[in-house]
């Protein structure tokens, strides 16, 4: 069963339609890239799976339970129960500033789940050891690379348990020398069978990771497959024309 299934979504800023008949479904440990250009609705289509972007029309469920159904929403209380499976990591990081890693991995755990200090303060030192910083727990964000501030908010995200991760362009704020550190955490994460959908330039780590992969453009699923699929034997001018930029 599909642990994530999305119809037909519709989304206009105005006059400006960014998303057209959106539709696809992520099985429980997919890893699943969205490629295209920039401009071309990928984002807002992630940001619309937890309620950070309110669709115009169309269907989004979660596990059989629906956030929205033809355009209209389920009730707070749902949608909040609902999207609370699934861990967003941002483009920016959004860390606290003023909290040290430590903080700001437990911080939304003691707040939302029901669970003793201890046992919150056991998974984030887990955590942190799985993503290699351990030895930066005491530190702020701001005496942090860039690759290690990304690094963090994965492991926040993960702190919440969630059964899926999106990730919005986690990489595209940094130097390229950092890129591969975070890379390797989210390749780490797809090796443990994390299902994640991942919005993403990063070619690479599009075909090597990625079990399927979809390329947008214009608002527009153009066409998804398997990577090797996908890359090797693009099926529209669109798709062809973005990776003779893209991917060389």
């Amino acid at each position: 069963m599909a642990i994530i299934e999305v119809s037909n979504l519709k989304k206009s800023f105005g006059n400006l339609e960014v998303l057209k008949n959106i539709t696809f479904d992520v099985n429980k440990n997919d890893v699943v890239a969205v490629i295209g250009p920039s401009g071309s609705g990928k984002s807002t289509m992630l940001r619309s799976l937890v309620q950070l972007e309110d669709i115009n029309a169309g269907s989004i469920s979660f596990s059989g339970e629906y956030l929205v159904k033809d355009g209209i929403y389920s009730k707070p209380q749902e949608i909040k129960r609902i999207t609370a499976k699934m861990g967003m990591v941002f483009q920016h990081f959004n860390l606290f500033p003023h909290l040290t890693v430590k903080e700001n991995l437990e911080l939304a755990p003691k707040l939302v789940k029901k669970e003793s200090s201890a046992a919150i303060e056991q998974r984030s030192a887990e955590i942190l050891e799985k993503i290699g910083l351990t030895e930066r727990a005491t530190a702020y964000p701001a005496n942090l690379s860039g690759g290690q501030k990304q690094r963090v908010a994965i492991a926040r995200a993960l702190m919440m348990n969630p059964e899926i991760l999106l990730f919005d362009e986690p990489t595209s704020a940094l130097d390229p020398e950092l890129t591969g550190e975070v890379l390797q955490v989210m390749k780490k994460l797809a090796e443990e069978h994390m299902t994640m959908i991942v919005v993403t330039h990063e070619m690479g780590f599009a075909k090597e990771v990625a079990n399927r992969v979809i390329f947008m453009d214009n608002g527009e699923i153009v066409e998804s497959g398997a990577p090797t699929e996908l890359f090797d034997h693009p099926q529209f001018d669109r798709t062809k024309a973005f990776l003779n930029r893209s991917y060389k």
